[in-house]
Order: structure tokens, then sequence, then C-alpha cells
């Protein structure tokens, strides 16, 4: 498990080396479904930062703090974070969720994450903070994904 923001700063690399930028919404939701999908496919999270169902979807709070200041600018990294290192199916994940979802606007990455039936419309109670979507619920909607979508691990 890492850090979000070393994922983070692979998705600004991967970014930057095909001349684009990402947005921290862009940024906080390609975070958020990599680790979805590491979760549905290999059983074991990406990150070790809580995700919590906030009223304009799910939202890694430790991330968010270290964007937050960007706006809807493009985040320029990296991202202050530890030295940590990326193991190939995590650096896999996250390479393949910005090839599939790289090009998506913030706001449609956000109706993805909003969708019926995914962890925050699951999780989310309008009026209650800092309710922490379960990395369960997340491996469970991810599992579902991967077998409707025929995706099995490399």
């Amino acid at each position: 498990m890492h850090d979000s923001r070393v994922v983070a700063n692979r998705f600004l690399d991967l970014a930057n080396a095909k001349g684009d930028s990402l947005t921290p919404m862009q940024l906080l939701k390609l975070v958020y479904i990599a680790h979805g999908w590491m979760l549905g496919l290999y059983g074991r999270p990406l990150i070790r930062d809580d995700v919590e169902a906030w009223q304009y979807g799910p939202v890694i709070p430790r991330l968010y703090n270290s964007v937050r200041g960007f706006k809807s600018q493009p985040v320029v990294g990296p991202l202050p974070a530890r030295e940590e290192t990326l193991d190939d199916k995590e650096k896999s994940i996250i390479d393949q969720v910005y090839e599939i979802y790289g090009d998506l606007s913030g706001p449609q990455l956000s109706r993805l994450t909003h969708a019926e039936g995914s962890p925050w419309q699951i999780t989310y109670k309008p009026g209650q903070f800092r309710l922490e979507i379960s990395n369960d619920v997340i491996e469970d909607h991810y599992r579902q994904k991967a077998i409707e979508t025929g995706s099995t691990p490399d």
C-alpha cells in the first residue's frame, strides 16, 4: 500500500510524458479508480489512505489537501511524498487506468464514480460527513466490473 500522492505522482508523470495535464478532480478520481481496480483484480489495496464519501463523490482527503490549492488549474507536480517503489502490478494498473480513463474530464470521471450502485452511492448520506468508503465495498464493486467486462489480472 502506498501514500496516495505516490500514485498521483505516477499519473502526473504519465500525463506529462503525453504532453497532457491533470486537474485536481481528474487526479483524485484517477487515483481512486486505480485503487478500485487493484482491489477488484488483485484483492489488495493500492493506497493506504482513507477514501471518504463527500457530497461531490469519493475523495481521498490526504490527496485532496495536497492538490486543492490548484483549484481547477492543472496540478504541477511532483507532490510531496516519501519515496516509495511501486511494483510491476501496481504500475500496470496505474498505466492501464491512465490509458483508459486519462482523457476523460473531471466531470466525466465524477459521473463514473457517482453511478448507481457505486461505492460512493452506497456509502454517501446527505448531511453526514467523513463517511469512509470501505475497501470491501470498493473491492466488491470493481470485482463485479471485472467480471462484467471480462477483465482478468495480468
